[in-house]
């Protein structure tokens, strides 16, 4: 999953976000790496040793001026290009909504929280002013992180193999008191079937 540090100017960042200064850039994934761990305190939950929730309010504490400043220079940058204050905060209410969906996963759930975990370590020790550092270097890695792994020959479950042992259910076996009639079907067999589940 690791990827290398992006640097904001790849086409990719430069089409989510036309005309913005190098400052606008880092600071929209700035925006978009709380956001993200945001959706991760969320998520990923189900395992308490990940401290999704304790690391995600450490980095909210730690980096809050940081964090404060690219989302007031974000909101700048909308207003801008969007030449009136209703349309800007329209404009990055919708952004807003679609980065928080973008990180929202389920078939990629345990490699994103696993990688989401590190960062948001990283991030809560890390000293003030370094959260930018972090997005850059770590953005590629949490998108890396959302793409599910596996497939029906190398299945990232593992399979459950339930196996019973099951007679002869031919309704001329059996008699009127659900005895077995070896006379109609012969000795009972008992032989083996076997499903499997949770291949996935």
């Amino acid at each position: 999953m690791t990827a290398p540090p992006i640097t904001g100017s790849e086409p990719r960042y430069a089409t989510d976000f036309p005309g913005a200064t190098p400052v606008e850039v880092r600071s929209a994934l700035v925006w978009q790496m709380r956001a993200a761990l945001n959706v991760a305190a969320l998520q990923c939950q189900f395992e308490p040793t990940l401290m999704s929730v304790p690391n995600y309010n450490a980095i909210l504490f730690n980096h809050k001026d940081e964090i404060k400043k690219s989302y007031d220079t974000l909101t700048k940058y909308f207003i801008r290009i969007n030449k009136t204050v209703r349309a800007g905060q329209n404009a990055l209410d919708h952004f807003d909504t679609r980065n928080y969906s973008t990180f929202t996963t389920v078939d990629a759930q345990y490699g994103f929280c696993q990688t989401a975990a590190r960062i948001a370590l990283r991030a809560a020790i890390a000293p003030r002013g370094q959260f930018s550092k972090i997005a850059l270097e770590e953005t590629g890695t949490l998108r890396n992180a959302l793409v599910y792994w596996g497939d029906q020959r190398f299945p990232r479950h593992p399979s459950l193999i339930a196996a019973s042992r099951v007679p002869n259910l031919d309704p001329q076996c059996w008699g009127k008191k659900g005895e077995w009639v070896e006379k109609k079907c012969g000795p009972m067999d008992m032989s083996l079937a076997s499903n499997t589940i949770g291949t996935r």
